[in-house]
């Protein structure tokens, strides 16, 4: 654009040549300095490591300064909320940012929506002002969970029949609630499958490992149980492992890192729901590029689910999925 300007004058000399190419050095500086912070919910998790560096190499590619943030914990949702007014305070081009939780960001991400554009990724919030929302659809995911714990127990049982468990990390978290509601309007399809507990942990492994013990105490006929994220996951495995429970209790978890591949490997998790966390970070700094130079996007963007079992995990989509790179 800059060269069809200078085309149009009249005179053209060595200097102007020279100018031109400044000008041209000058907007690819600018490209550079394109900020788009991305704010996660827990930067030590694994999972949320995998949307971080989907979320880096877009920066790479696109040409655009990433900061990437979050706070120490999912339940700390007043640091999120401190780390976004933070962000719109330092004027950037766009913010990505994952809600800790539905209601409490709302308001604060409508607010922050009247001074920059923001791109949702995974977690909804109350709030309209979403230029733009990238998620797997946990709905979906949470029928997914169902049938798999339900295959795993007729695969171990040779019946369609027992008790189940679900256990949810924290409270009224976006995805979580979703992927609970798709859980349980699923089961209702199977009229030989009862839910019998319906726990909520802290967000922390230790409660998940806690809670599952508790629940192989109190329900002895228990033969499937839902962790229905990463950290869940991992305190129930860890759990049925300790009390040599894997071969009477399915465990469907959701989300993977190195140790509940490990269960999966050795059969004290049947079955994992895996999202595409990568492709979440990746595409929403894009995607967030693009509505800052005011292009249209799509509202909604379902990043898709996959049921991974010892059958299919060597597969190659399930080891892109599997051993995501990171660094």
């Amino acid at each position: 654009m800059i060269i069809k300007k200078l085309g149009r004058r009249a005179v053209l000399g060595l200097s102007t040549i020279a100018l031109a190419a400044g000008m041209l050095g000058s907007s690819a500086s600018m490209a550079q300095d394109v900020t788009i912070p991305i704010i996660v919910k827990d930067t030590t998790s694994f999972y949320w490591q995998i949307v971080l560096a989907g979320a880096r190499q877009a920066g790479v590619d696109l040409g655009v300064n990433v900061p990437e943030l979050g706070a120490q914990a999912e339940t700390d949702i007043n640091g999120q909320i401190s780390i976004l007014e933070n962000a719109v305070s330092g004027s950037p081009a766009a913010i990505v940012i994952a809600p800790t939780e539905r209601s409490a960001l709302g308001a604060p991400i409508t607010e922050a929506a009247a001074s920059v554009p923001i791109v949702g990724i995974d977690s909804a919030a109350d709030s309209e002002a979403f230029s733009s929302f990238l998620t797997t659809d946990n709905v979906q995911g949470g029928r997914i969970a169902a049938d798999g714990l339900v295959a795993a127990i007729k695969a171990a049982t040779g019946k369609e029949e027992g008790e189940v468990a679900l256990i949810t990390s924290v409270p009224n978290a976006g995805s979580l609630e979703e992927r609970r509601q798709g859980f349980m309007e699923q089961l209702e399809t199977y009229p030989g499958i009862t839910l019998v507990a319906d726990r909520y942990a802290d967000g922390q492994a230790a409660t998940g490992l806690n809670i599952t013990t508790d629940l192989l105490t109190a329900n002895p006929n228990l033969v499937g149980i839902f962790a229905s994220n990463l950290i869940m996951a991992q305190g129930a495995g860890q759990a049925l492992a300790e009390n040599g429970a894997a071969e009477r209790v399915s465990l469907v978890g959701f989300d993977s890192d190195e140790k509940l591949v490990s269960f999966l490997t050795d059969g004290t998790i049947d079955a994992l729901v895996v999202q595409d966390p990568y492709r979440m970070g990746y595409d929403g700094i894009a995607t967030a590029l693009a509505v800052s130079k005011g292009e249209t996007v799509e509202q909604f963007v379902d990043t898709g689910a996959n049921l991974i079992t010892s059958a299919n995990m060597n597969d190659e989509r399930s080891q892109e999925l599997l051993n995501p790179q990171v660094n």
